[in-house]
């Protein structure tokens, strides 16, 4: 819990009183579980523990659309929870067994009896998790906008080795989960990363990609 951006600067003892403070319970999901489904009401916040859980969104026909991928540290709900929604729009699926913790969110912004620090501490992090994840979506959307499947794939395989900081790196989709976040026909999509790959654009081996930049 000392590595999630909810407790940056908060010390290990202190997170334990916090959790107390906070209703914190553990839960735990097996692969393919939902945290929560579409049409729910959402009053929690929740921080992934261990394993990976995906926030998906589906049309009236069952098309699925990958919104955001969170790994160990990372918070999700919190953004239905702050604006009080009754009915919550995505689902959150476990993509393998994962254990989570759910935090009561209104508890989080309001401070205890004993307005201890780290209390006040939490919730600029929260605040700053909001704002974090706002510019994320405002990257994504990025992504999904441009015109072409290709213009799509260079968009976010740009931005992944620029994050990275290197030509090299691993994303954490398999084509389905990749064409399913940028909203692309996963056939289509392979089909313009072979030819990307035949035009030396790119190299790639399951989730394994190498950005290559022609003279």
């Amino acid at each position: 819990m000392k590595d999630s951006k909810l407790f940056e600067g908060i010390l290990p003892a202190e997170i334990e009183a916090l959790l107390s403070c906070l209703s914190a319970r553990k839960q735990s999901y097996n692969k393919n579980d939902f945290v929560f489904t579409t049409g729910d009401r959402m009053a929690l916040t929740g921080i992934v523990v261990s394993g990976s859980l995906r926030i998906l969104k589906e049309d009236y026909w069952g098309n699925r659309t990958i919104i955001e991928v969170l790994e160990p540290g990372e918070v999700f709900g919190e953004s239905f929870s702050c604006a009080e929604i009754n009915h919550v729009p995505v689902s959150v699926m476990a993509v393998e067994s994962t254990e989570v913790l759910l935090l009561d969110y209104k508890k989080i912004l309001t401070t205890c009896p004993q307005s201890c620090p780290f209390h006040a501490r939490i919730i600029r992090n929260m605040m700053k998790i909001l704002a974090r994840k706002n510019i994320a979506l405002m990257q994504k959307m990025e992504h999904i906008t441009k015109r072409t499947t290709r213009e799509k794939l260079l968009s976010y395989l740009s931005a992944q080795a620029i994050n990275c900081g290197t030509s090299r790196f691993d994303i954490p989709f398999n084509r389905q989960e990749l064409a399913d976040y940028l909203s692309v026909d996963r056939s289509a999509m392979s089909a313009e990363l072979g030819r990307m790959k035949e035009e030396g654009l790119i190299e790639y081996q399951r989730n394994h990609f190498i950005l290559i930049r022609k003279e």
